[in-house]
């Protein structure tokens, strides 16, 4: 059972501080996914626990062990990198014993893993190839597999998809969860894609400027962000994020006042949460502002909103269409679409029910979040 823990981790290069005292808890067998975009920390949180970063103070175990002064070959891990780091000059065969022969282990227990590893990843019959007679695909497989044969306890993914074209990443996205269904063993895996990071991950912890914004798992963190930058990183289209400001009259439940006159009603859920005059920053999932008719239909408040279309992107079974409000560019989305043309005058139903409302200020939801 080996859990991997990260206590109060601090990184600085000089006086500047890159990872600001981070705690993540990790069990067994499960699946992390560090993400966040370029900068934020992520990558070099990785090669911290992988040993390839010394930490500044802070506490890294593995298992039960603390790990902090292990050479990264002591600490039974495997990492897999964004460029594969095969040895060119090396069949596949090679690529995948190398580890094990260096660790002297005997003839018969490197075939034995190697054909396993092989068998697995469905890259049996290119055990003869060299690297360069390899597609990118089939590279990574055979990072993957030089990883698997030494029965690490925790495996370290980098960006490992990031050079393969869209369709490879959505094939390989299979095979590494088919390898954690398999392997059972913990895995952690940064990438700066989100939808990566929706569809691997048993909890995502998403990242800002080395802090750790939100931990939870993938519907957790899109249905309940914590912030403004959570809201917005988390969800393909993107989260749409209005200013507004709260009007309540009389004591009653609330509405929400958009700069061209548009008014909504504060969702019930939320009427305790906020106060007349409040600036509020407003988010309307594209999922939850269709046209009407082709949305989905169900029995939630809804409040019609009257919009222009500027840009419509068609993409089959539903298109991704473009107005505004206030000035501000949003995101809706129209299933069982028809074409759509510029500037077209369209009536849309907004799920009130469905609304995130987030402090001007700081940022933060109104109603508070906590890891999920």
């Amino acid at each position: 059972m080996t859990k991997v823990t990260l206590k109060n981790i601090v990184k600085k290069y000089g006086k500047l501080e890159v990872v600001h005292g981070i705690n993540i808890d990790i069990e067994h067998n499960e699946f992390i996914v560090l993400v966040g975009p370029s900068g934020c920390g992520k990558s070099t949180t990785l090669r911290m626990v992988a040993g390839l970063e010394d930490i500044t103070s802070g506490e890294i175990k593995i298992g039960d062990k603390v790990v902090n002064e292990l050479a990264p070959r002591d600490r039974n891990i495997s990492m897999i990198f964004q460029n594969y780091a095969l040895y060119p000059h090396m069949s596949v065969r090679e690529n995948l014993g190398f580890g094990l022969k260096i660790a002297k282990h005997s003839e018969a227990v490197i075939t034995e893993r190697v054909a396993e590893a092989a068998e697995m990843l469905g890259i049996a019959d290119l055990l003869e190839r060299r690297p360069a007679e390899l597609s990118g695909g089939q590279r990574q497989r055979v990072a993957m597999g030089r990883a698997i044969v030494r029965n690490p306890d925790v495996f370290l993914f980098d960006e490992p998809l990031s050079n393969l074209d869209a369709k490879l990443r959505v094939q390989m996205r299979t095979e590494i969860k088919k390898l954690h269904k398999r392997v059972k063993n913990t895995i952690i895996y940064v990438t700066h894609d989100q939808v990566e990071a929706m569809t691997l991950a048993d909890r995502i912890v998403i990242m800002r400027d080395g802090n750790i914004e939100q931990v939870g798992t993938p519907l957790y963190v899109f249905n309940f962000p914590t912030n403004v930058f959570v809201a917005s990183f988390i969800g393909s289209p993107p989260m749409n994020l209005i200013e507004a400001t709260v009007e309540i009259k009389n004591g009653k439940r609330g509405s929400l006042l958009f700069p061209d006159n548009i008014i909504i009603p504060v969702p019930e859920r939320l009427k305790n949460a906020v106060k007349h005059n409040q600036k509020v920053v407003v988010g309307i999932r594209a999922d939850d502002l269709t046209p009407v008719n082709h949305g989905i239909d169900d029995e939630s408040e809804k409040a019609d909103l009257n919009l222009t279309v500027h840009i419509s992107e068609p993409l089959g079974t539903e298109t991704i269409l473009f107005c505004s409000i206030g000035g501000q560019e949003i995101q809706c989305k129209m299933l069982n679409p028809y074409p759509v043309t510029a500037d077209e005058k369209m009536t849309f139903k907004l799920a009130i029910d469905k609304i995130h409302l987030f402090d001007f200020e700081s940022g933060n939801n109104l109603l508070g979040t906590q890891d999920g």
